[in-house]
């Protein structure tokens, strides 16, 4: 490509010179989570991996891939950019570990009308530390410059994640029983979903900017709305290596509602008890501002809930002993119960919402 040709690229809205610079400054961020088994350094056409690092006897991998939503538009008003992409992270890699799986690598999408470096250095730093919370390796990515598709200041992100997991020891829910009892651990806030709510009431309804303190959450409504996703892979790793967990939830679109019985076999109902957790003052808030029913919000939110995991009885109080070892706070939040004759088919019972 002659530099001719190179300027009117340029002057097309996509500059290759400053993908380069991008390229070199993330380089130590990206390079700062390779663990074993990365065979491949940034730059490449694609990112290697080698399963000779795993001692797992039957391997099975397992991949998800997530967005952050319309927290991006938060991160925006706000011009902080450093903890969306832990945000990224944690939405892949919760739901890898919800098979029973450790995470391997991670590979992320940025997209946008013209590339702001540092903006999208700030985003890749988050990318960075979230993989370091979720012990995976940042081993490739793709940056795009699009005009004319975003518009001028505005960037979308999209996540991948790798894990493994040993065949005979995959979390499907097949030996949830009932008398199972259901431990939920704590959220750190909103996580990622339910942000276009989130978004209406706080800045529609109750005539907040993101610089606003609220009383009632004790901080700004950005400070709030931009508390990165809480990433469960160490603690529930570490439980899996002692404990059976005979099913694990992580709690995102479509909140208790839609995602628990998603892992519950026929004739078992998930009994939830309100109550037996704190609930954050940033749902109570949105409740109460917004005047939304009760169902939806534990239908679009987590209710201060992120991750579930349903047990045995007889091993209910040790699991929750080991998971306050690593650093989470789990409650006692309900039981599997069985389908009563006669009764309506559902999964999912929460005393006083449905």
């Amino acid at each position: 490509m002659t530099s001719e040709q190179a300027s009117k690229y340029s002057e097309a809205g996509v500059d290759i010179d400053k993908g380069n610079l991008f390229i070199s400054r993330i380089k130590p961020l990206v390079a700062d989570t390779h663990r074993r088994g990365v065979v491949s350094d940034i730059g490449g056409f694609s990112g290697l991996f080698s399963l000779s690092s795993e001692n797992v006897k039957n391997p099975v991998l397992v991949s998800s891939t997530d967005g952050v939503g319309t927290k991006l538009l938060v991160a925006k008003l706000c011009n902080r950019h450093d903890t969306i992409g832990i945000d990224l992270v944690a939405m892949c890699v919760n739901d890898v570990v919800v098979c029973g799986a450790k995470p391997l690598f991670f590979l992320d999408y940025f997209a946008s009308s013209s590339l702001d470096i540092d903006v999208a250095t700030e985003v890749v730093r988050g990318i960075a530390q979230g993989c370091k919370l979720a012990c995976c390796s940042l081993i490739g990515g793709e940056t795009a410059e699009m005009p004319g598709l975003y518009q001028p200041g505005d960037y979308d992100l999209a996540g991948f994640a790798v894990g493994i997991c040993d065949r005979d020891m995959i979390i499907d829910g097949s030996d949830i029983r009932v008398g199972d009892k259901i431990i939920g651990l704590a959220s750190s806030g909103l996580h990622s979903n339910g942000y276009s709510l989130a978004r209406k009431v706080f800045f529609e309804e109750a005539g907040k900017t993101v610089h606003d303190h609220v009383e009632e959450l004790g901080r700004t409504v950005g400070e709030e709305l931009l508390t990165p996703t809480r990433i469960y892979v160490d603690s529930v790793v570490n439980v899996l290596r002692r404990f059976k967990i005979n099913g694990l939830v992580h709690v995102t679109g479509g909140g208790f509602i839609d995602n628990i019985p998603r892992v519950l076999p026929p004739g078992c109902v998930a009994h939830i008890e309100p109550g037996s957790w704190p609930v954050p003052p940033v749902f109570n808030y949105i409740q109460s501002k917004g005047q939304v029913e009760i169902r939806e919000m534990y239908r679009t939110f987590n209710m201060g809930i992120g991750m579930i995991a349903i047990v045995s009885a007889k091993d209910v109080e040790d699991i929750m002993q080991q998971f306050t070892a690593h650093g989470e706070k789990p409650f006692l939040i309900g039981e599997v119960r069985s389908v009563q004759p006669g009764a309506e088919e559902k999964q999912i019972s929460i005393a006083g919402v449905c």
